[in-house]
């Protein structure tokens, strides 16, 4: 069972990171930042699982990657939202929504 909002987070990972890449082609570490930063500190995303999720959603063709430099002169991978990660993202914020909204009505009732 979930204990804290963190435990919920790899069942929403791809979402969550197809929506950072939204704002902007990020790294894997800026990615999860990005997640840390808009979660108030609840979510902490382990690397392997971050990676495991932009290679997933890579191949699925929603996330293009190229090689870049960090603001520290660092080689760096570059994630980007390719056009169906657009798509995918609109479609998952729809069901995650729905589900949300049906969990929270459900938890309300008496």
């Amino acid at each position: 069972m979930p204990k804290s909002p963190a435990d919920l987070l790899y069942g929403t990972l791809n979402l969550l990171v197809l929506k950072s890449l939204s704002w902007k082609p990020m790294h894997g570490y800026a990615i999860s930042n990005w997640l840390h930063e808009r979660s108030r500190g609840a979510f902490d995303v382990d690397d392997a699982a971050l990676y495991k999720a932009l290679h997933r959603l890579e191949e699925l063709g929603a996330v293009g990657s190229e090689w870049g430099l960090t603001e520290n002169n660092r080689k760096a991978k570059y994630y980007r939202l390719a056009p169906a990660g657009r798509r995918l993202l609109k479609d998952e914020r729809t069901v995650w929504n729905t589900y949300a909204l049906t969990v929270s009505r459900i938890l309300k009732t008496t």
